[in-house]
């Protein structure tokens, strides 16, 4: 392995720029973080909605992965993590909130009988007729939806895997890649004939294997406190962090380092790891390596907004959980709501006369409701909720989150291009990516690409290897993630 002891730039300060920053200065390093925005964070945003604190952004993290509990910790917020109140949400389709069903794998049931009371009778037989039906083959890589309505029908896809997924993605079921986003089904269709089968032995594996402790975690005052944290503990560690420093340059040195440029300043290191979104890194990265570049410009996003609206508690009555997903397939508007007093207990805590709630709208190829103005976004969000709640009493405040193209998306091939990206990355020593573009869309994927990528500055592809092999699997942490 190669020694960084001396400065390392990392390009970024969402969670992953900040998490390699971390733990290239627990390696001894001399770090710098450059910041384009005027904040750290990236979609971890916390904020305020008539007093309350929320979340802008993200609001919980998968605990069965070990990454974003064990920094949070790290960084000082184990006192205040905690894990929803509830984790009972609802499916608003064919004109009813339905219970969620259980008994699925990313929406993927065992057997039919799990999904009663959400898909139809017609649907739940064509559910049986995968165990009949010959092995559907796969190739290197195949759109989840795509097969799974091969398997399953459509029905399936349209009202259970497509509202799941695009909690997670924003994304459309039927281009994304099951490779990439849900791993676990495609080793189930590499090795099975039946994917209800597949499935069944994926939950009796589970069961064996005993898990204990929630599967999402959030944290006292929102998540978006985690990158806050993290800042502090890179600065109090000796790291600099600068914002409001867009990179412009970024240049191999005759001498093997890095020269990176930010208008009239510039900066000497050793090793850069960049942690910026896709257009940003392939601009960066187009004068060293055109390859990279090139498969980063290919990389799709699709935008979203967030609509955080807050009640008089008194005037509002809600159903039982913590929310809802919305189906396309139903021709709604929004895709989901969160009724965030309700799933995460210090938000009721803090603001007992209040009720706090989200909703998200947009997925891929959606633009035209993200035109519409901030009020606009408020009154269909309203209006579907009193459709799905009965709710009509008036906010006394609302605020609008726009995440302009927020989310990568990872259509069939997604794999293949991470890995070409990472083969031209390799050529140049010093050199590494993380974040959201690669590994997974989670705050704990993008953690574990930072770790990767600070491995791989020093000379260790380990991590890096296993990553493009296996990506992290970024599951929906209920109703409005």
């Amino acid at each position: 392995m190669r020694e960084v002891q001396g400065q390392v730039v990392v390009i970024g300060a969402g969670i992953a720029g900040l998490a390699a920053a971390h733990r290239l200065l627990e390696r001894g390093a001399r770090v710098t973080v450059l910041e384009a925005s005027d904040r750290v964070g990236g979609k971890l945003l916390p904020g305020e909605v008539a007093g309350a604190r929320v979340d802008l952004g993200a609001e919980s993290m998968l605990a069965r992965r070990p990454e974003a509990v064990a920094l949070a910790r790290e960084v000082g917020l184990a006192d205040r993590l905690q894990p929803p109140a509830t984790a009972t949400a609802s499916l608003w389709t064919r004109g009813a909130l339905r219970p969620f069903p259980k008994g699925h794998v990313m929406g993927v049931p065992g057997t039919a009988s799990a999904l009663a009371g959400v898909l139809s009778e017609e649907g739940l037989t064509r559910i049986e007729r995968d165990a009949e039906l010959p092995r559907t083959e796969i190739g290197d890589d195949v759109a989840v939806g795509e097969y799974v309505a091969q398997r399953l029908g459509r029905e399936v896809v349209d009202r259970l895997l497509e509202p799941m997924l695009g909690g997670v993605y924003a994304g459309d079921a039927y281009r994304i890649s099951m490779r990439s986003a849900v791993p676990q089904l495609f080793q189930v269709a590499r090795t099975h004939t039946s994917l209800t089968e597949g499935v069944r032995e994926l939950q009796a594996k589970a069961a064996a294997a005993r898990q204990t402790g929630p599967v999402f975690m959030g944290i006292r005052g929102g998540i978006g406190t985690l990158p806050l944290a993290v800042a502090d503990s890179v600065r109090a560690r000796g790291g600099e962090i600068l914002t409001r420093t867009p990179v412009t340059e970024l240049r191999r040195t005759a001498e093997g380092g890095w020269q990176i440029g930010s208008g009239e300043r510039a900066w000497r290191a050793d090793a850069v790891v960049v942690a910026a979104p896709a257009p940003v890194a392939a601009r960066l990265l187009r004068a060293e390596t055109p390859g990279a570049a090139a498969e980063l410009d290919a990389v799709e996003y699709a935008s979203m907004a967030l609509v955080t609206l807050a009640y008089r508690r008194d005037e509002t009555a809600l159903p039982e959980g913590s929310g809802f997903l919305v189906p396309p397939v139903d021709g709604r508007t929004i895709k989901a709501s969160t009724f965030a007093s309700r799933k995460w207990g210090w938000i009721a805590d803090e603001n007992p006369d209040l009720v706090v709630l989200r909703t998200s709208v947009g997925r891929y190829g959606e633009t035209e409701i993200l035109r519409r103005d901030d009020s606009e976004l408020v009154e269909v969000s309203r209006h579907d909720l009193k459709a799905a709640t009965g709710l009509d009493a008036a906010p006394v405040a609302t605020r609008v989150t726009r995440w302009d193209d927020g989310l990568p998306q990872y259509p069939v091939g997604h794999h293949a291009r991470v890995s070409r990206i990472r083969e031209h990355i390799a050529r140049l020593p010093g050199l590494a990516v993380c974040g959201a573009p690669y590994d997974g869309v989670g705050i704990p994927a993008c953690i574990a690409s930072a770790y990767a990528a600070v491995d791989q500055v020093h000379g260790d592809t380990g991590g890096v290897e296993e990553l493009t092999a296996h990506p992290v699997q970024s599951l929906h942490g209920g109703a409005g993630e």
